[in-house]
């Protein structure tokens, strides 16, 4: 990137470690810290040479890899995995990958270092 003249790294890392902590996932929340620690070091260490570090924090996705389509998985649990985001629903993968576009594109050229929420509202929804 140095020799090309810059770039953009995007980390996925999450809310969890960051904007909320949950019972049983402390290793998954310090590891996802850690992924902070690192895009906020890379930024300031490599945004002279004009590249940018971030990373984007999504909530939950409807993906094949989904808890809510897991085997045994209920429509109880996805109303409940809904029901923790503002938004009361899971993302459509594409809507994940429009913040990476767009922390990739000029239009955030001057972004960095920062944490990118996509997480329909579940780290501040309280019901």
């Amino acid at each position: 990137m140095i020799a090309r003249g810059g770039g953009s790294i995007i980390f996925t890392s999450s809310f969890v470690g960051h904007t909320a902590g949950m019972p049983g996932m402390a290793a998954y929340a310090a590891s996802k810290a850690g992924l902070m620690g690192l895009t906020q070091v890379l930024a300031a260490e490599y945004g002279r040479q004009r590249i940018r570090a971030n990373a984007i924090l999504p909530g939950a996705t409807d993906t094949p890899a989904s808890i809510t389509n897991a085997p045994g998985a209920t429509a109880e649990l996805t109303t409940f995995v809904e029901g923790l985001h503002a938004l009361k629903r899971m993302a459509a993968p594409e809507e994940i990958a429009q913040s990476v576009l767009h922390l990739a594109s000029d239009a955030a050229s001057f972004v960095t270092g920062s944490a990118f929420l996509v997480d329909g509202g579940v780290s501040i929804s309280r019901g």
